[in-house]
């Protein structure tokens, strides 16, 4: 298995590891719901470092982005600003959901998922042919995520110099200091940054965090956070087979300029005037219980599925998202132990900057 530069802290840390996609991960550090309320209520951090940073440079670096991502970075004018996207295969299904920072028109740098980063560099490169850009995964990058309502304070209490650079970012847009990128983004729901650095610097940052009072936190509670955030895992809510369309994240999807034709663009056309037929919503549930993945949910108008289900530390009760038939509401049944659980339909997120919305 692989192993992240901040492995041996982990170990030290008593961490619980996993089998993660290949990479030797933390779980957690002892207790996944009280990392979970650590994050949720005062700061946490996490090592996202078996995430793929991937640099792209060249005269046609803008054009070539405008054709892989369904999203447009045309949006990107000011250095450091971000864009969340889907990257399409020609069928509209979803090859990985990622975010983009624009450095400047020849220069942009993406950050794509663990599980799937040899298959997007494999679909990247055999897309970039007929086009003047480098495309450069970097390796060598280490990502620390710092989350959570006192993640910016405690950043610039223990990295000298990166409050004068980052203490104006606004959420969505990085900056550089140095090896340092540092990006007002996260995947918890929670206010916070994400930092790639070179691997070398890596563990030394992650003890100088530790040393300002911010807790180490596992995958667990990671996953419940971006749950109740309402945040799409790929390979659950999407994958090579469903498009954002389906996912909920029409939002994502540029359709505006219809000379860019960018991969996948003539699926969603079409799956879009044929009428899309199931969508992501989230659920509650009313009863007792926890709702796990793959259940089966019950609706007036056909049956869904769950594709992401937990107990909500936050709010107590189980949430799940879910692929339903389009155009539910109200309410609906899941079938948990051949039993069905009466649950409500809601809108994500169902947790937000540590206040419960549905």
């Amino acid at each position: 298995m692989k192993r992240t530069p901040l492995y041996q802290a982990h170990v030290d840390a008593q961490g619980k590891m996993v089998d993660f996609g290949g990479w030797e991960m933390p779980l957690n550090y002892g207790s996944q719901i009280e990392e979970h309320h650590q994050v949720r209520n005062d700061v946490g951090m996490f090592d996202v470092s078996h995430m793929t940073t991937v640099d792209f440079k060249g005269a046609e670096a803008k054009k070539f982005l405008q054709v892989l991502i369904a999203n447009d970075v045309d949006k990107l004018k000011t250095e450091g600003k971000a864009l969340y996207s889907c990257m399409l295969n020609e069928t509209g299904g979803v090859v990985d959901d990622l975010i983009v920072y624009y450095l400047n028109d020849e220069n942009y740098r993406m950050v794509i998922n663990a599980g799937t980063t040899e298959k997007d560099i494999a679909w990247i490169n055999t897309q970039a042919q007929n086009f003047d850009v480098v495309v450069e995964p970097k390796l060598d990058l280490a990502m620390i995520a710092v989350q959570g309502p006192n993640a910016r304070e405690k950043v610039f209490a223990a990295m000298p110099g990166v409050e004068e650079v980052a203490g104006d970012l606004k959420p969505f847009n990085a900056a550089n200091l140095g090896g340092l990128f540092i990006a007002r983004t996260g995947y918890t729901g929670e206010d916070g940054f994400e930092i790639m650095l070179p691997e070398k610097s890596a563990e030394f940052t992650w003890k100088m965090l530790l040393e300002v009072g911010v807790k180490p936190c596992g995958l667990g509670a990671r996953d419940t956070l971006r749950l109740e955030a309402g945040m799409s895992l790929y390979g659950s809510e999407m994958n090579d087979e469903i498009s954002p369309l389906e996912a909920a994240l029409t939002w994502t999807v540029d359709l505006n300029d219809e000379d860019r034709q960018f991969v996948g663009r003539k699926a969603l056309e079409k799956l879009r005037d044929d009428g899309v037929k199931k969508t992501i919503v989230g659920l509650v549930l009313d009863g007792k219980g926890v709702i796990r993945d793959h259940q089966k949910v019950v609706t007036i108008l056909g049956d869904g599925e769950v594709t992401s289900g937990t107990f909500s530390p936050t709010m107590g009760k189980a949430i799940a998202l879910a692929r339903v038939p389009m155009g539910t509401t109200g309410s609906c049944e899941i079938e948990m132990r051949n039993k069905l659980v009466s649950a409500k339909i809601v809108k994500p997120p169902f947790v937000r900057n540590g206040k419960v919305l549905v």
